[in-house]
């Protein structure tokens, strides 16, 4: 993979949030395209909960300072950046005051999921590709972890379409266990459809659970891996019958030639 571009988008990246599956893939696999000789950058959110200070964040004001459409509402952007330790890999940080401020990552201290998380997931989407375009980086792969990030596939062929700089970009969604319960706000495929994008390639979205949320990021991308040994049998028949390739799980002693192959063989 020397050389390939690889754009690295997640819900959650550590060491900056605490280790859990989506995590720690989201670090190991960019680590791992980094020391083959490959360029790579990860974007998350600035969740509240990160400590700033510690990790040494710092505002790119040259990228921040535009505002992106939600809802029909205008939201600043805010873009931070970070390095890990040891690994000289930076990490940028799609932040907003009224969305990544609260100190906690989806639910509030009672487990009640943040009535916004329809609307972080669409910034948070937005955020990262104008950020991209900003610093015009053309990536080969966009590499999707968790469900807050799963909306970028859909923008991506949509509302991005017509943006020369992605014609060649090729979309992989890796696919976990499921880590919410319940739904988003059910408006969400109206915000959605208000960035122009049609009902029909949305239609999971009408009951926007974990597994529709996914289910609609799997059908905007080029290549799905199952990234975790808990998806539901139910999701995992989706993926199966998408017609997308897809990689079955790999535990993590075999994940980086397994990952390296797919990149290569299915999806550039």
């Amino acid at each position: 993979m020397k050389e390939k571009r690889i754009l690295y988008v997640s819900s959650e990246v550590v060491p900056y949030l605490a280790e859990n599956e989506v995590s720690l893939m989201s670090y190991d696999v960019p680590k791992m395209i980094n020391d083959q000789g490959g360029q790579i950058r990860i974007f998350m959110p600035r969740y509240g909960n990160i400590n700033e200070r510690r990790h040494q964040l710092h505002e790119v004001i040259r990228l921040s300072g535009m505002n992106l459409v939600v809802n029909d509402l205008d939201m600043p952007l805010i873009i931070k950046v970070a390095s890990i330790p040891k690994e000289r890999i930076q990490v940028y940080f799609i932040d907003n005051d009224e969305y990544f401020k609260r100190k906690a990552t989806f639910a509030d201290e009672e487990g009640v999921m943040y009535p916004d998380n329809d609307e972080r997931s669409i910034f948070f989407a937005k955020g990262v590709v104008e950020t991209v375009k900003k610093l015009n980086w053309v990536p080969d792969i966009i590499h999707v972890h968790g469900w807050m990030a799963a909306m970028l596939p859909v923008y991506m062929k949509h509302y991005y379409k017509n943006e020369a700089l992605f014609s060649d970009t090729k979309i992989v969604t890796s696919v976990y266990g499921q880590s919410f319960d319940n739904t988003l706000d059910i408006e969400m495929i109206n915000k959605v459809k208000f960035d122009d994008v049609p009902h029909e390639a949305i239609a999971d979205l009408e009951t926007p659970n974990y597994e529709n949320i996914m289910k609609t990021s799997i059908l905007h991308s080029d290549g799905v891996i199952i990234a975790s040994p808990n998806v539901s049998s139910s999701l995992t028949k989706f993926i199966e019958s998408s017609g997308k390739p897809f990689l079955p799980f790999t535990a993590k002693e075999g994940f980086a030639e397994a990952y390296t192959n797919f990149y290569k063989n299915e999806v550039l």
